[in-house]
């Protein structure tokens, strides 16, 4: 298993249970390195339907985007929480500019929208947030699933197999 990949996931309180839950079992399943990054490590992080809870593995103060060959946002009220901390936006910053996969789902794109990363870009989202995205310079197009260049954006949980798939299709699989 030498071609283990280290797989971000920016998580605050409130995220959608299912768009953590899903992504990271598969990215686990997968072979690949998990990283739960909060605004603080070690802190207790709870899924909005109260399903799953997870605990921070490393605060974005932290992190490096550079040590991840994916970053995963899932939705719920998360992205809200975590798109006016400069570090987050700093982060998603580098990973873009480094041609890191980011995978956004549902609210997720707002953290995209903060980092100023959407300027010409297409991809999707939760329809409530489409303006967000059309504000910040993103193109909106209402599909389970749009992949522009390095980003990897769905709407809801129902879109969530479209969505892992294209994750696990861009970094590859390392379990046997």
């Amino acid at each position: 298993m030498t071609n283990a990949k280290k797989v971000a996931f920016l998580l605050a309180d409130g995220f959608e249970d299912s768009e953590m839950r899903n992504p990271f079992d598969e990215m686990v399943k997968n072979g690949h390195e998990t990283v739960i990054i909060s605004e603080r490590a070690g802190e207790e992080l709870r899924g909005k339907k109260g399903t799953i809870a997870y605990t921070s593995h490393l605060s974005i103060n932290e992190a490096e985007a550079s040590d991840y060959a994916a970053v995963i946002i899932p939705g719920g009220s998360s992205p809200g929480k975590l798109m006016d901390n400069e570090k987050v936006q700093q982060f998603v910053q580098e990973a873009d500019s480094a041609g890191i996969t980011i995978a956004a789902i549902c609210h997720g794109p707002q953290i995209l929208a903060a980092a100023g990363i959407l300027e010409g870009r297409t991809l999707t989202s939760y329809p409530g947030i489409a303006s967000e995205v059309e504000k910040a310079g993103g193109r909106f197009i209402d599909k389970k699933v749009v992949v522009d260049q390095n980003l990897i954006t769905s709407r809801t949980p129902e879109d969530e197999p479209a969505f892992i798939s294209e994750i696990v299709e861009k970094i590859g699989v390392n379990a046997w």
